[in-house]
């Protein structure tokens, strides 16, 4: 009985000791507060990832559209509630590298990163990790219904055939819809980009808040056409959705997915342990699993349903300029288009 007692004492005390080994473990954690825009179905394995090559930090998200997360983040800039920004539009970042929002870090191996996919300043107050780009998602059976036939460019888009049939991102929530718009103030400048725009926006029956919704509209059959993201538009085909993917002919806007550490945040070392992850080859190959083109050079793959040259038809692109012009551009876009835009 006696030696039972005891082995009942030993239990109760190797437990009270694992216990408190446990409460020093999670204690010693780094809670690194996170803001991103990244897609709900990639952050799950980009976490886990970063959680085995660094067990003492532990990440806690704040996700949402790029246009909410820009807003959120530029409403806290007296009183920042994020430690580091993560998967945002390369466009938001130089907005808040403009603000002084960021601060100057250049990751281990940043050398290996193209100076076109990362901030121009040294160190860099942002670097990027892989590109999303304008796709338009076509659903076949839709259009067979409605006689209506496959766009081949932008400009198709505007044709009267499509009225009231196609869904686009807003602009001012949306990073999609940003670079969508953006690209074609850089391809064809203002004149006639907002030319193209008034007349695109006859035929758009709705504005969403969200750049996937218009290709996962699309893939429903609530819109035959869906203005979205390659991501998007491969994903939803993957899904069985009877859609074909057009990657206009006139050339694709685009931004990168991109990351930079909050000025003034109390955890440095850990912002800096996230920054150092993914900028690193194994972080790259788990982009390259979502995206054609990933940010190092050598570590993309080809993607079903992606054209080879995908690359090569993204435009030219100049985040500073966006950076510089985005309150004028949005506050333009509004005036004209705001009132077929999905209430908040």
């Amino acid at each position: 009985m006696a030696s039972q007692q005891r082995l009942r004492w030993w239990s109760a005390v190797a437990g009270i000791g694992f216990a408190l080994g446990a409460a020093q473990v999670a204690a010693q954690k780094t809670q690194l507060n996170v803001y991103t825009a990244l897609e709900t179905d990639q952050i799950k394995a980009y976490e886990a990832a970063f959680n085995k090559a660094y067990p003492d930090v532990e990440l806690k998200f704040t996700r949402d559209s790029t246009g909410v997360i820009t807003a959120k983040i530029l409403a806290e800039k007296a009183n920042p509630q994020a430690d580091i920004i993560i998967g945002t539009s390369a466009s938001s970042l130089a907005v808040f590298a403009l603000e002084g929002m960021l601060e100057p870090y250049a990751p281990k191996g940043v050398d290996k990163i193209p100076a076109a996919y990362r901030d121009t300043q040294n160190p860099p107050r942002w670097v990027g990790m892989d590109i999303y780009g304008a796709a338009v998602c076509f659903n076949t059976v839709e259009a067979q219904k409605q006689n209506l036939p496959k766009p081949a460019s932008w400009k198709d888009l505007t044709k009267p055939v499509y009225k009231g049939k196609i869904v686009m991102p807003n602009p001012a929530s949306s990073g999609t819809g940003f670079l969508d718009v953006a690209g074609w103030l850089q391809m064809w400048g203002e004149a006639d980009a907002w030319k193209f725009m008034d007349a695109l926006h006859e035929n758009v029956g709705v504005y969403t808040h969200s750049g996937s919704q218009p290709c996962r509209q699309a893939g429903a059959g609530e819109f035959p056409i869906g203005i979205s993201f390659e991501y998007r538009a491969v994903a939803t085909k993957k899904s069985g959705a009877p859609i074909d993917i057009v990657f206009p002919s006139e050339g694709l806007g685009w931004d990168l997915e991109a990351s930079g550490i909050v000025k003034g945040t109390k955890k440095m070392d850990a912002a800096k342990k996230l920054m150092d992850w993914l900028a690193t080859p194994e972080a790259m190959a788990l982009f390259a699993n979502n995206f054609a083109v990933v940010a190092m050079p050598g570590m993309s793959k080809p993607l079903e349903f992606m054209p080879a040259d995908y690359e090569k038809r993204l435009i030219k692109n100049d985040f500073d300029w966006e950076a510089k012009n985005r309150d004028k551009i949005l506050a333009e876009w509004t005036k004209r288009y705001n009132g077929k835009s999905l209430p908040k």
